[in-house]
């Protein structure tokens, strides 16, 4: 058999993704599971883009679409970042594809040569190192601290500046964190880049709108334009209007490197489905209402969630502002055995307990970057997170 490429061998199937696996098998064992992996909100998609679809297939928009987004389309991402983020960009500073995540795919694609360094904060997203070594890069982690809030200080990422770095990315609100930052801690993070020109910022927005406690959402380029030849600007439909499946991300960057991004994109895939960006135009153009009250709901959440958290011995959690994840302390379990036997030496020990014992699936800290930690996503029903809680707390009780 021919050999697999020498560039998958660093590269690892997603924890979160396998994570979640084990709960589809469990479920279709006729276990009753506890999914709390996914980062995916369980609210519908916004019955105005299923419309908007519907429509375009019916009126036979069914052909291939512009590899770079159609003209519609790229107008209301145009008008969506003027509006939310006072950022203008022209059309052709604009481009989509499959997902935020094949945006920063073609990031990478587009501008790594092998040795290039990409500076990532840590606790940061699984994707992120692992997108970086498939274009050839290294992933430089630089570690932010439960005690500053998982956010990191200037000086650190100063300090992880070399004459190889080529990127450094930024995602808020974070996950698996939920952090976000300030406008005086991004205009802090902007003083340090400035003095690197040659590093590009990528900024990754995609949970802009699951904002908490009042809490303003601010992007790089926004609060300091001197850097704005240098940003890529990251979004997409999927988080805030509930539209995972439909697969749309977009950006909005410097054209030298939009240009290079869109080259990439012909090669991997082509533009994306028509019917996906008539949705996509409706819920950028239409009423954004639904936002706070999704926002709402997901704030009651949280506040359930981290207050039945507070109950239990082992455990404790940072208070995020954004997304929809929490990510758990659960140092003091460490060196403990749990009920069913299973020595807990490390957060992965204590996730892949957790499932077998009592059958609630999260994902280990390590994933992240950081241990020792799980995460936690609350973008489900207050009655499984009630279950999952209630199973927690059986689950830690027992580790003796």
């Amino acid at each position: 058999m021919p050999d697999i490429a020498d560039r998958l061998k660093n590269v690892a199937v997603s924890a979160s993704v396998a994570m979640t696996q084990k709960a589809r098998d469990l479920t279709a064992r006729g276990v009753d599971v506890v999914g709390l992996s996914t980062g995916e909100p369980d609210f519908p998609t916004p019955e105005h883009a299923i419309e908007a679809a519907y429509a375009a297939a019916r009126a036979g928009d069914t052909r291939y679409p512009p590899t770079d987004g159609t003209p519609a389309l790229r107008a209301a991402i145009q008008r969506k970042f003027l509006r939310d983020n006072e950022l203008h960009y022209e059309i052709n500073q604009i481009l989509t594809a499959g997902g935020a995540k094949q945006i920063i795919f073609n990031a990478m694609m587009a501008t790594l040569n092998p040795g290039d360094e990409v500076v990532i904060p840590t606790p940061s997203w699984i994707s992120y190192a692992d997108i970086v070594k498939f274009a050839g890069g290294t992933p430089v982690p630089v570690a932010c601290r439960e005690e500053n809030g998982f956010k990191p200080l200037p000086a650190d990422v100063d300090a992880a500046i070399t004459t190889k770095t080529k990127w450094l990315l930024l995602n808020y609100p974070s996950n698996p964190t939920g952090s976000v930052a300030t406008r005086d801690e991004l205009l802090a993070l902007g003083e340090v880049m400035l003095r690197h020109p040659q590093v590009w910022v990528l900024t990754d927005d995609i949970y802009e709108h699951l904002l908490y406690d009042d809490v303003t959402f601010w992007t790089l380029a926004q609060v300091e334009p001197r850097l704005r030849e240098r940003v890529l600007t990251v979004n997409g439909v999927s988080k805030a209007y509930s539209m995972t499946g439909w697969r749309l991300g977009f950006c909005g960057g410097p054209l030298p490197l939009i240009t290079a991004m869109s080259n990439v994109n012909t090669q991997n895939s082509g533009g994306v489905t028509t019917l996906t960006q008539a949705a996509a135009v409706a819920v950028l153009d239409g009423p954004q209402d639904l936002l706070t009250a999704r926002a709402a709901i997901y704030r009651e959440r949280r506040d359930y969630v981290l207050a039945r958290l507070a109950e239990i011995p082992g455990l404790h959690c940072h208070r995020p502002q954004g997304a929809f994840y929490l990510f758990v302390n659960m140092a003091a379990l460490i060196g403990k055995t749990s009920a069913g036997g299973r020595a807990i030496h490390s957060d992965t020990d204590f996730v892949l307990a957790l499932i077998e014992e009592q059958h609630v699936v999260t994902v280990q800290g390590a994933a992240y970057g950081m241990s020792p930690y799980f995460r936690l996503s609350y973008a489900t029903s207050m009655e499984r997170l009630q279950t999952g809680c209630d199973r927690i707390a059986a689950f830690c009780a027992g580790c003796q």
